[in-house]
C-alpha cells in the first residue's frame, strides 16, 4: 500500500507570504509532512527555503534581514522601481547554484512570461535563485527578470495560487492563502504603490477563488488584510506569522477528520 502524499500550495502576497511559515511552524508541531509543494512569487521563496531546510523560525529570520526597498537598489535602466536582480545577494549564500532538481523536497515555480503572455512553469534544471526570481518579480515594483533571454515577471499575474500545478501530484492538498479581499477605506488609496497593489490583490483573488476550490485544507486569515505587501516592520512580520499558525491551527480543527482518513 503506498505511502499518501501530502501536497502544500503557497500563494503569492508580498511580505504577507510570511504568513506561510506560520502555517508551515503549525504543519511541524503536527507532524505534517508535505511531500511536494507549490509556490507562486513569496509562496515560492518559502516553499523553496523550507524545502532546502530552513525551519519556519529561520524563513522569517530570512524575511526580516531582507531589505529590497534600499534606495541603492532603485533603477532607471529597467522596466521596474527596483532591480529584481538585487535580491539574488540574500538568496545565494542559501542556494548558490542548486537547481529546482536539487531541493529536497520537489517544489513547483511559477512565472509569467511577460512577452508571450503566458504562465510559464520552471523545469528542474531551472536555477532555484532564477526560479525565485522570476515569480517574484512584483509589476511596476520590481524589473522582470530574464532567463535564457526570455522576461520573466511575477506568477501572480496570471495565476497567483497555483493549486492546480500539483493537484494530481498529490493524495491530499493543503493551501494557504494570503491574498483575501477586504473592502479599503478609499483614503488607503493615495499613492501609486498603494494603487498597483491594490489592483494586483483584486486580480490574484479574482484567480484564487478558483484555486481554492482544488485544496482539501484551505487556510486563509482575512485579519492578514491590515498589513501591507511591503511590511517592513520587523514586530508586524511577527504578528503576520503567528496570523498564519492561528489560521492553520483554527481551521484544522475542521479538517482533521478528513485529513486523518487521507493519510491514515
Amino acid at each position: 500500500m503506498k505511502t499518501p502524499k501530502i501536497g502544500l500550495a503557497l500563494s503569492g502576497g508580498g511580505y504577507k507570504g510570511i504568513a506561510h511559515a506560520g502555517v508551515l511552524s503549525f504543519l511541524v508541531d503536527q507532524d505534517i509532512k508535505p511531500k511536494i509543494l507549490a509556490g507562486t512569487s513569496a509562496g515560492s521563496i518559502v516553499s523553496c527555503l523550507y524545502s532546502i531546510g530552513l525551519t519556519p523560525q529561520e524563513i522569517l529570520n530570512f524575511f526580516k534581514s531582507v531589505n529590497i526597498l534600499n534606495w541603492h537598489f532603485f533603477t532607471f535602466k529597467k522596466a521596474g522601481l527596483i532591480d529584481s536582480n538585487a535580491f539574488e545577494k540574500y538568496l545565494f549564500s542559501i542556494f548558490e547554484n542548486r537547481t529546482l532538481d536539487d531541493l529536497p523536497i520537489p517544489v513547483v515555480v511559477n512565472s509569467t512570461d511577460i512577452a508571450k503572455g503566458e504562465i510559464h512553469v520552471f523545469n528542474s534544471n531551472t536555477r532555484v535563485i532564477d526560479a525565485i526570481l522570476a515569480s517574484s518579480a512584483f509589476p511596476a515594483i520590481f524589473s522582470p527578470h530574464t532567463i535564457n533571454d526570455q522576461l520573466f515577471s511575477d506568477g501572480g499575474i496570471l495565476n497567483n495560487f497555483a493549486t492546480d500545478l500539483i493537484r494530481e501530484e498529490c493524495d491530499f492538498l493543503i493551501g494557504s492563502n494570503v491574498c483575501p479581499i477586504e473592502q479599503l477605506d478609499k483614503k488607503n488609496l493615495n499613492s501609486l504603490r498603494s494603487v498597483a497593489i491594490r489592483a494586483y490583490d483584486l486580480m490574484a483573488a479574482n484567480h484564487n477563488r478558483a484555486q481554492s476550490a482544488l485544496c482539501d485544507w484551505l487556510i486563509e486569515s482575512h485579519h492578514i488584510t491590515q498589513y501591507s505587501t511591503f511590511e517592513r516592520n520587523k514586530q508586524r512580520m511577527d504578528e503576520i506569522f503567528d496570523l498564519g499558525y492561528q489560521a492553520a491551527a483554527r481551521t484544522f480543527k475542521n479538517h482533521q477528520d478528513k485529513f486523518a482518513k487521507a493519510v491514515l
